[in-house]
Formats: structure tokens, C-alpha cells, sequence
């Protein structure tokens, strides 16, 4: 009794295209999962920014007033002639200008985060899957 087995040691096409959907898939989770990480990160890098930033303005703010009447006091000494009023607004002026700067650093600093790359890939991959070429 004769059986003619044939073993054949290529995948069929059936489970090579089911290989590259199973591995589409999982690249799809990974680099999901590698979104969330990197989304997590940039959250606690937002959130320690932002801590140190209030702390600091707080600092900054409960000294600098203080310097301020300082400066306004001295000023006047300084120049007997200049009403008080000037000297406020003289040291105001200068106070709000370094304000103005501090501020915009903290949100240029604020604007390097991102997760682009990570976006960037997903939406790759989400496009070939809809378009293979």
C-alpha cells in the first residue's frame, strides 16, 4: 500500500499573507504601546517642569517684591527731586520687562515636548495598511 505524501516546505500563500497581517498587527500594538510610553514621559516631564517653574515664580515673586520697594526707596533717596510715583513706575517698568522675559522661556520650554516621531511612524503604518502598495 503505497501513499504518496507530499510535504512541502513552503508556506502556502494563505499563511503568509496571515503572517503579515499577524505581524502588521503587532507592529500596530508596539509601536501603540511605545506612544503611551513616550506620552507618559513627556507627562512627567510637564508635570516636574511645572513644579519647578511655580516654585520658583513663587520664590522670585516673595524676593523680588521685596527688592522692589527697595529700589523704589532707594531711588528716591537717590533722587530727591523725582516723586515717588516715578520711582514705581520705574522699577514696575523694569520688573514687568523681566517678567515678560521669564515668561517666554518658560513657554518656549514648554513647547519642546512632543511625541512627533512616535506619531509620525504610527501614522506611517496606519497609512500603509489602508494603501499598501
Amino acid at each position: 500500500m503505497a501513499t504518496n505524501l507530499q510535504t512541502s516546505s513552503e508556506p502556502s500563500m494563505t499563511s503568509t499573507v496571515s503572517g503579515i497581517i499577524s505581524d502588521f498587527q503587532e507592529l500596530i500594538k508596539q509601536q501603540l504601546a511605545l506612544f503611551k510610553a513616550e506620552l507618559a514621559a513627556d507627562l512627567r516631564k510637564t508635570k516636574e517642569a511645572s513644579a519647578s517653574l511655580v516654585c520658583g515664580l513663587v520664590c522670585l515673586s516673595l524676593g523680588g517684591i521685596l527688592l522692589c520697594f527697595m529700589a523704589v526707596y532707594l531711588l528716591a533717596w537717590l533722587v530727591p527731586a523725582m516723586p515717588l510715583w516715578v520711582c514705581f513706575l520705574i522699577v514696575g517698568g523694569i520688573v514687568a520687562a523681566l517678567g515678560a522675559g521669564l515668561t517666554y522661556s518658560a513657554w518656549n520650554e514648554f513647547r519642546t515636548v512632543t511625541a512627533d516621531q512616535s506619531v509620525k511612524a504610527l501614522e506611517e503604518n496606519l497609512e500603509w495598511k489602508t494603501k499598501p502598495h
